[in-house]
C-alpha cells in the first residue's frame, strides 16, 4: 500500500522501470511513492545499474531479521536519550543516499552519515564499526577518503584516541573549496581561448563558461563569508533568523 514498506512487485516495477530507462521520479509516480523512497531503494541495493528486485527484497528481509534478532548497544542508546530507535535509522538511511546520490561511495556515505547524526559529532573507529557493523578496515579505508575530501577531520580525547569529527566549520570550507575548483576550471576555460582561438565557437564556448563560473564564485564567496556565522548561531537565534528572512509570499 502506498506508505508501507516495498514489496516484491514493487520492486520488480522499480526493476522494470530502470531497465527502460525511466527517471526516478516518473518510476515513484507509477508505484504512488515519494521520490526519495525509489532513490534510496536503488541506491541501498546495487545503485541503477546493478539493481535486481529478487535481490534486493531478499536484502531487506535479511536486514528485517537481523534487527529483529539482536538490539545492537547504540540503538540502545538512542532509546536511551528519548529517540525513537526507527525513525533516527529510516532517518539515517535517508541522509546516506543523499550523500551517495550527491557522488560519494556507500561506505564513505554512511560513515559520515554515521556522524552527522550523534550529538557529538564524533566517533572513534571502533564507535564507527560497531555502530555500522563493518570492519575495522572498512571504517579506515572510508575515513581516510573522506579525510582527504576534508569532509571530516581527526583529533586526538583525552584517552589519546584518534577521534573522527564533523563540525560546523567543515560546511564553510566545503563551500569555499567547491568555489575554488570552479575558478581552476574558469582558468583552463581562458587557456582554451588562447589555444583554440579567440572568435571560433569552441573558444567562445569556453570564455562563456568562464565569466559565468567567475560570476558564481564570487557569489559563493561572499556567501560563505556572509552566512559563516549562521553555523554558530545557537539554534534559537537559528529559528528566529530563517523565519525572518523566508521569502515573502506576495
Amino acid at each position: 500500500m502506498p506508505g508501507g514498506r516495498l514489496t516484491q512487485q514493487d520492486r520488480r516495477q522499480i526493476a522494470a522501470g530502470l531497465a527502460d530507462g525511466l527517471p526516478y521520479a516518473e518510476i515513484a509516480r507509477g508505484l504512488d511513492r515519494p521520490t526519495s523512497t525509489v532513490t534510496r531503494e536503488v541506491m541501498r541495493n546495487g545503485g541503477p545499474t546493478g539493481y535486481r528486485a529478487d535481490l534486493a527484497h531478499h536484502a531487506t528481509e535479511r536486514r528485517a531479521h537481523r534487527r529483529r534478532r539482536a538490539v545492537p548497544r547504540a540503538e540502545a542508546a538512542e532509546r536511551a536519550d528519548g529517540r525513537d530507535a526507527e525513525a533516527v535509522r529510516e532517518y539515517t538511511d535517508r541522509l546516506t543516499t543523499v550523500f551517495m546520490t550527491s557522488g560519494l561511495p556507500k561506505m564513505m556515505a554512511r560513515v559520515l552519515a554515521c556522524l552527522y547524526t550523534t550529538d557529538s559529532g564524533s566517533l572513534t573507529a571502533s564507535e564507527l564499526a560497531e555502530r555500522l557493523r563493518v570492519s575495522p578496515a572498512s571504517i579506515s579505508k572510508a575515513i581516510t577518503f573522506l579525510e582527504n575530501l576534508e569532509l571530516v577531520r581527526r583529533r586526538r580525547d583525552e584517552r589519546r584516541r584518534d577521534r573522527y569529527v564533523v563540525d560546523d566549520d567543515l560546511w564553510y570550507q566545503s563551500m569555499i573549496r567547491s568555489a575554488r575548483s570552479n575558478d581552476e576550471f574558469a582558468d583552463a576555460a581562458r587557456q582554451g581561448v588562447d589555444v583554440l582561438g579567440p572568435g571560433t565557437p569552441a573558444a567562445a564556448r569556453l570564455e562563456n563558461a568562464a565569466r559565468f563560473l567567475d560570476f558564481v564564485t564570487e557569489s559563493l564567496f561572499r556567501a560563505a563569508e556572509q552566512a559563516r556565522e549562521v553555523l554558530y548561531a545557537p539554534p534559537e537565534t537559528l529559528t528566529c533568523r530563517s523565519d525572518s528572512t523566508k521569502p515573502s509570499d506576495r
